[in-house]
C-alpha cells in the first residue's frame, strides 16, 4: 500500500514569487498535511518570519546555527515524508545541484532520503540559460521532480517562462507526486460528509457539530489516489477538494435522494456525514413564535445506511459510529444491522473529534478484526480507511 504522505517541509527560495507560497502554505493546510517551512535566508526579504510562523504555527528558523541543540536539519529530514520548495531559484537551484550546504535548507535537502520536489521561478533568461538546463538535468537524473514553470508576466514588463505555477496546479503536480501509485485509479468514490439539518421553520433548524473534516480528508486522498470523486456535502464550509464533483444537500431527506441517485454508480460508499436520526413531524411555514416551543414533536428518520445497503451489486460501504463513550459492542451491532463491510468507531465525548483536525478510535471489519487507531490528523486515517478497502475494491 502507498504511504500516505502527511508532513512535508516547504522550502521557499528568495525570489518575488516567495509570496504565492503563502497561499500553497494554506491550501496545503486545508488538505491536511502538516507543513513546516524552511525559507532561506534570502527569502524573509519578501516574506518575513512572522508571517510564516503566524501561518504555519510553527517555529521558523533558517539557519543551521538557530536551535542548535535540536540538530534541525537531521530532525526535520527524519520527521517529514516530503521536501517541496517553492519557489525554486537559480541560485538555489544551481546549490543544490553542487551538493552545497550553506543554509538550513541546503542541509536539509542533503540529510533526507524523502521525495524532493522543486518548483522553479525565475526570470526566462535565467531558465533558459545552460548551466540552469544543465542543473535541472543533474537533478532529475538524481530523482528530484521538477515541474515546468508557467509562461506569463513576470516583474516589471516582462514576460515569458519562468513564473511561478498557480497553487491549484503545484497541488496538482503534488498529487501526481505523490500518488505516483494510483490504486484507486479508475473507482468511483461516494462520500458523504457533514451534517444534516432538519427544519423546524424557514429560520431554525436541528442539527450536529460535524464539520465535514473528516469527509472532505477522505475525499482529498481518494482523489491523490486517482479516483474519481463525488462528495454529498451536508452543510460543509470548507474548500471544495479539486478535481472531486459537490453535490450540496441540507436534510436527510436530500442526502437520501442523492445517495439513492449516486450510489448504484460508485464503487465505494464512505459514509461519514452525521446523519440526524429524528426530524420535527411538522415545519412550521413562517417563523415560529417562542410560545410555540413547548415541545417539537419529533418523527425518526429513515437509517440512510441500512437502506442504501440493500441494494449493494458488490460496492464496499463503509460507515462511522461516533459514540460518547467506546461502545465496541454497539459499533459491531451498526455494523451488522447496517451491512456494513467496515466501520470507524471514535468517541466524541472529549470534544477532540468533531470540528478539529485530529482523531482516534478503532476500525473494525466485517470479518471482527479490530485495528486501533492512535490519534493523528484526519488525512492519515483516510489513508488507513482506504488502505483497508483498496484489496476489496481491486
Amino acid at each position: 500500500m502507498p504511504k500516505r504522505i502527511s508532513k512535508v517541509i516547504l522550502g521557499v527560495g528568495g525570489g518575488i514569487a516567495a509570496y504565492k507560497s503563502c497561499d500553497l502554505l494554506r491550501r496545503m493546510q486545508e488538505r491536511n498535511y502538516d507543513v513546516t517551512v524552511v525559507p532561506t535566508p534570502s527569502a524573509l526579504n519578501f516574506v518575513g518570519a512572522a508571517t510564516w510562523e503566524a501561518l504555519s504555527g510553527k517555529k521558523i528558523t533558517t539557519q543551521v546555527w538557530e536551535s542548535v541543540d535540536e540538530v534541525r536539519h537531521v530532525k526535520l529530514a527524519a520527521e517529514n515524508d516530503l521536501v517541496l520548495i517553492a519557489p525554486a531559484t537559480a541560485d538555489l537551484i544551481a546549490r543544490i545541484a553542487m551538493g552545497r550546504a550553506d543554509d538550513l535548507l541546503t542541509n536539509l535537502v542533503l540529510a533526507s532520503s524523502a521525495n524532493k520536489i522543486l518548483i522553479p521561478a525565475m526570470h526566462p533568461n535565467m531558465w533558459n540559460n545552460a548551466a540552469t538546463v544543465a542543473n535541472i538535468a543533474l537533478l532529475q537524473e538524481r530523482g528530484f521532480h521538477i515541474m515546468r514553470p508557467a509562461t506569463g508576466r513576470l516583474t516589471g514588463s516582462d514576460s515569458g517562462v519562468g513564473r511561478l505555477p498557480d497553487t491549484s496546479e503545484i497541488l496538482s503536480y503534488l498529487a501526481g507526486v505523490i500518488g505516483a501509485t494510483q490504486d484507486l485509479l479508475g473507482k468511483r468514490v461516494l462520500v458523504t460528509a457533514g451534517g444534516t439539518r432538519e427544519p423546524i421553520d424557514p429560520i431554525r433548524y436541528i442539527g450536529n457539530n460535524s464539520s465535514g473534516k473528516q469527509g472532505y480528508a477522505i475525499a482529498q486522498v481518494a482523489l491523490d489516489r486517482g479516483a474519481e470523486v463525488t462528495i454529498l456535502s451536508a452543510n460543509v464550509h470548507l474548500p471544495d477538494p479539486i478535481g472531486a464533483t459537490i453535490v450540496r444537500v441540507e436534510s436527510t431527506k436530500d442526502l437520501e435522494i442523492e445517495l439513492e441517485r449516486h450510489f448504484d454508480n460508485s464503487d465505494l460508499l464512505v459514509m461519514a456525514a452525521a446523519v440526524a436520526d429524528a426530524r420535527p413531524s411538522q415545519v412550521g411555514s413562517e417563523k415560529l413564535k417562542k410560545d410555540s416551543y413547548r415541545e417539537i414533536s419529533l418523527v425518526e428518520n429513515p437509517d440512510l445506511l441500512a437502506q442504501i445497503s440493500k441494494r449493494k451489486q458488490g460496492q464496499i460501504i463503509v460507515g462511522f459510529a461516533a459514540e460518547t463513550s467506546f461502545n465496541l459492542a454497539e459499533a459491531n451491532r451498526k455494523l451488522v444491522a447496517k451491512g456494513l463491510d467496515l466501520i470507524y468507531l471514535n468517541d466524541v465525548s472529549t470534544g477532540e473529534i468533531f470540528g478539529t483536525d485530529s482523531t482516534q478510535g478503532v476500525f473494525i471489519t466485517k470479518e471482527g478484526k479490530e485495528i486501533p487507531v492512535s490519534k493523528s490528523n484526519k488525512a492519515t486515517l483516510a489513508g488507513q480507511l482506504l488502505d483497508l478497502v483498496v484489496d476489496k475494491l481491486n
